[in-house]
């Protein structure tokens, strides 16, 4: 993916609701303060760019994920949380976020937990936390990759329409 332009909106403008058109706008060297109001990007590298609003939400989905793993490069949180970041992704694509995810978790000092109903990232865990909630009373475990898998097979196979 390549983040092709990143367009500014200089205080005084009063900017528009059709972001396409507008290309990245020149520095002022009177010192207005510039506001970011979109982001442009190729899944290819090649050829037209899109806006954000062009994009399907497994597509922002991977926007967001690139732009958290490029600053985590460069400035690491000790963790990240991330509730569900696989919900919109295609399997081959929360795969490869697993991948990612296992690779940075252990090149460095960082932790990531995330919340998943989803097999590739169980797949792809340390450790793994079942929280069950009965009686108005939520109780947290720690459960086997197995028992993970088996309990998301369950709940995908009724929740099938």
């Amino acid at each position: 993916m390549l983040v092709s332009s990143i367009m500014r909106l200089q205080d005084g403008d009063q900017g528009d609701d059709d972001l396409d058109e507008d290309g990245p706008r020149a520095t002022d060297m009177e010192g207005r303060v510039e506001k970011y109001i979109g982001v442009k990007v190729s899944f290819t590298g090649q050829g037209e760019t899109q806006s954000m609003k062009q994009l399907s939400g497994g597509q922002k989905t991977v926007v967001a994920l690139t732009l958290i793993f490029a600053i985590q490069r460069c400035d690491p949180a000790p963790f990240y949380l991330f509730d569900e970041i696989d919900a919109a992704l295609d399997p081959q694509y929360r795969t490869a976020v697993g991948n990612m995810v296992r690779r940075l978790a252990d090149m460095g000092s960082t932790q990531f937990i995330t919340t998943t109903f989803r097999p590739e990232l169980v797949k792809v865990a340390d450790k793994i936390y079942g929280v069950t909630h009965k009686n108005r009373v939520s109780r947290v475990n720690v459960v086997s990759k197995e028992e993970a898998l088996d309990f998301i097979e369950h709940d995908q196979s009724h929740n099938v329409e």
